[in-house]
């Protein structure tokens, strides 16, 4: 219980990697915000929470309208008095060719990949400099670092500014003892991944089955990440093993890119 007493803020904590990072943290003995923009998934995922005795706090929030995040941030605090960490994990994408995408597919990406996770981790840090600690750990993907596997440009352009977020930010916030850094995972059975990939077999003629196993052929490892392969990155992140790590970019991936 390493993560006794401290505040875990997890967006995007409804399901998939989210909702794995939010049982991680509070397995590991954290305080838990469970963050989504689905009330009911929130709420499914605190009452699971408290259900084994962890502290679980349900909040329905859109992370691409600052006036949501600024109430996100003061409930959370309210409830638990303070954030020590925060997992900016909330984004969209959608499987589509560069020629196809429209301003508002381009819209929609960057109001949450990337303004939700600046202004998430904007405000959250705006509480930690005070104490003079927090970790601020943001799902990017390996889609930022040239993967061509990407769901579409604009997501990938959208994890790339995540990355050179991270970087940026944990040079301007090491003053205070914030440490920030990014974790870029590569395929990972998510139901976002997981409608990408039906549609990449019908594209194909294939079947989802013979679609998936293609995948995972791409993959060294052969195998896509469960959402528990980045639960246990975020959890080290959090850790008092990681205190010394800042402004890097980790991915969890199989083997795909080798960076």
């Amino acid at each position: 219980m390493f993560l006794k007493d401290q505040v875990a803020l997890v967006t995007g904590a409804g399901q998939g990697i989210g909702r794995a990072a939010a049982t991680a943290l509070a397995q590991a003995g954290a305080s838990v915000a469970v963050v989504d923009i689905d009330a009911a998934l929130a709420e499914s995922v605190a009452t699971s929470l408290a259900a084994h005795q962890h502290r679980a706090l349900a909040i329905a929030a859109d992370v691409g309208d600052v006036a949501s995040i600024e109430r996100m941030v003061a409930g959370t605090i309210a409830e638990f008095g303070r954030i020590d960490i925060l997992l900016n994990n909330a984004g969209v994408t959608r499987r589509a060719d560069i020629m196809e995408l429209t301003e508002a597919d381009w819209d929609r990406i960057h109001r949450v990949n990337a303004k939700g996770v600046f202004f998430c981790l904007q405000s959250v840090a705006r509480t930690m400099i005070p104490r003079r600690s927090g970790r601020i750990i943001n799902i990017a993907s390996i889609a930022g670092k040239g993967y061509a596997g990407a769901s579409n440009a604009a997501y990938a352009a959208s994890k790339g500014a995540v990355i050179s977020l991270t970087k940026t930010a944990a040079q301007q916030l090491a003053w205070a003892n914030i440490n920030v850094n990014a974790i870029c995972p590569g395929v990972t059975r998510t139901a976002l991944s997981e409608a990408n990939l039906r549609v990449s077999a019908q594209q194909q003629g294939l079947s989802v089955a013979a679609m998936e196993k293609r995948r995972a052929e791409t993959i060294p490892l052969r195998r896509a990440n469960d959402p528990e392969d980045v639960a246990a990155m975020v959890v080290f992140l959090a850790s008092p093993g990681a205190r010394n790590i800042t402004g890097q970019s980790l991915n969890v991936d199989g083997g795909l890119i080798l960076d």
